[in-house]
């Protein structure tokens, strides 16, 4: 069961389009060694708006996660991302559907 999660967007700088779509690719393999990150995507919502949005079964999940990768987004966040764009919100999960 997930309860709270993360919302995450940004737009990447003009030219980074494919450095933030292949540094999301990446990130996966990362992720998948996280036990408490339940669900996690990886997203393109336009041409240069990218985004994450991940849940996790309990608060200590989310915060072991943000602990984790937050230092990697924001030292992404200078060289890939417009200034100011990033968006991290903390969500709660009212409902889902996961496999298994």
């Amino acid at each position: 069961m997930v309860t709270v999660g993360f919302l995450i967007r940004y737009e990447a700088k003009p030219g980074k389009e494919a450095d933030v779509e292949r540094a999301l690719k990446e990130a996966l393999a990362a992720i998948q060694e996280e036990p408490a990150t339940t669900a996690w995507f990886a997203i393109r919502l336009g041409p240069s708006t990218f985004g994450v949005f991940d849940a996790f079964p309990d608060e200590e999940g989310r915060l072991a996660h943000f602990n984790a990768r937050a230092a990697q987004l924001q030292a992404r966040a200078s060289e890939q991302f417009v200034e100011g764009s990033l968006v991290m919100e903390k969500v709660d999960i009212l409902a889902a559907k996961l496999p298994g």
